[in-house]
């Protein structure tokens, strides 16, 4: 990995992601709500889970709190980030790994827990380069169980500048809401200056959802859908064929 490709793993910025930028998400609340939607009507199971570029463990245990019996797989190449998800998961029912995503190696570290009844992703696979994406969609799919779900809580590509516009002026605007929730003192100009030029934004490398939607179809998953779209905000995914299907 390159010192660019290091930023996440930058403590000062993933306290900043966690305590500032997550609670600005537009959406957000509603974004977890739909993700937990599909894996009740998706999934016939869930007991072993799969977080990739977990963060600070939102999805992961927000999942675990739906299903008592399951138990979790939480992985992220940010060692500050993984240090934020163990404060804040069950440790009897976690298992921590660090482990970067754009390596093959990732899946030799959790290979002995699988197969998976769902990978979940949030806001990370979008900075691979878009060949390890469609590769990284293989491993899981190879992790998961037959009829295991996969799904992607994802930045995505814009298909025009107006839209690209408007998503920017959005997440300014919650920022700011949330800037003031919290009784800050920053400007809505202030937000902008820094959403504009945050030092996470050369680590972006996007795709579009039907691209990769198309990419799973190609890969084998079925039932392959976008559940959710707000601008560069989606969540899409699918299942693994059941045997004989």
């Amino acid at each position: 990995m390159d010192d660019q490709g290091r930023v996440w793993q930058r403590e000062d910025l993933a306290k900043l992601f966690v305590e500032d930028v997550r609670g600005g998400i537009p959406l957000a609340a509603e974004q977890i709500d739909v993700l937990l939607r599909v894996v009740r009507h998706a999934a016939a199971k869930v007991d072993r889970l799969l977080d990739l570029g977990c963060g600070d463990g939102i999805l992961g245990r927000t999942v675990l709190a739906e299903y008592a019996q399951a138990k979790g797989v939480f992985v992220d190449f940010s060692e500050p980030m993984i240090e934020a998800a163990k404060k804040k998961v069950d440790h009897h029912r976690a298992t921590f790994v660090v482990q970067d995503l754009a390596a093959k190696a990732w899946t030799q570290a959790v290979g002995s827990h699988a197969p998976f009844d769902l990978v979940i992703s949030g806001l990370a696979i979008h900075h691979l380069p878009d060949d390890r994406k469609r590769e990284l969609y293989g491993e899981v799919f190879q992790l998961l169980r037959p009829g295991g779900v996969f799904l992607n809580l994802e930045h995505v590509a814009p298909r025009s500048q107006w839209a690209n516009e408007a998503f920017d002026d959005l997440f300014v605007d919650s920022l700011w809401s949330h800037e003031q929730k919290r009784g800050g003192t920053k400007t809505r100009e202030d937000v902008a200056r820094e959403w504009y030029h945050r030092p996470d934004k050369t680590e972006n490398i996007l795709a579009t959802v039907e691209l990769q939607c198309q990419w799973l179809e190609e890969i084998g998953f079925q039932d392959v859908d976008c559940f959710f779209k707000l601008f560069q905000l989606t969540l899409f995914g699918g299942k693994k064929r059941q045997a004989g299907q």
